[in-house]
């Protein structure tokens, strides 16, 4: 099993950026994920996790084989670990995941759908906040219009709680969003805050 023990590593280096950089993780086609039960999600939603991060002062090379059987597993110390993780009570773990091309196209929506847009959001708390929402409602889809921020920023993955991958979601400019609901005579119906 390969081990990490310097910050300086040019791996180590590449993560922090996939971290920080919304464009990284857009060239790479990569992010993280931090925390066993968000890993967990991620692999059954279809995700493929490239490699699992873990840091044996918190978690165990056993704890994790039982559920990443076939993940690649790399022992980091408590410095990697602190500079990569977003958050202190991470269970220990990281995962390096692939991104999912999030198309209207692939949705797949029940005969009478109901589906939470939203226009702009940039905030990641916002974003995470809206797919626990739609988790718990048990929404067919979430679709988000005209993005500010990256849906696979850190703090979404983390504010989400895991709902970045139970929830079908989509991107699309408004245009493409009124097309899509139009063709599958989806009726819309609106809020906002200024009117």
């Amino acid at each position: 099993m390969k081990q990490l023990t310097s910050l300086q590593n040019p791996f180590v280096k590449s993560l922090v950026l996939l971290k920080e950089k919304a464009k990284v993780r857009q060239q790479t086609g990569t992010f993280l994920i931090e925390g066993q039960k968000e890993i967990y999600l991620a692999l059954k939603a279809g995700y493929e996790i490239l490699k699992i991060l873990f840091y044996p002062g918190i978690c165990s090379e056993n704890e994790i084989k039982k559920w990443s059987a076939n993940v690649e597993l790399v022992q980091i110390n408590k410095a990697i670990f602190e500079k990569l993780a977003y958050r202190d009570t991470t269970e220990g773990v990281i995962g390096i995941a692939k991104r999912k091309a999030l198309s209207l196209s692939n949705l797949k929506l029940s005969a009478n759908p109901l589906i939470l847009i939203a226009e702009s959001l940039e905030k990641p708390g916002n974003i995470g906040a809206l797919l626990r929402t739609a988790d718990a409602a048990k929404l067919d889809a979430v679709i988000i219009a005209n993005p500010k921020g990256d849906l696979y920023n850190p703090n979404v993955v983390r504010s989400s709680i895991g709902c970045l991958f139970t929830n079908q979601i989509a991107i699309g400019t408004t245009t493409e969003v009124i097309s899509f609901l139009e063709a599958h005579k989806i009726a819309i119906f609106c809020a906002t805050l200024q009117d």
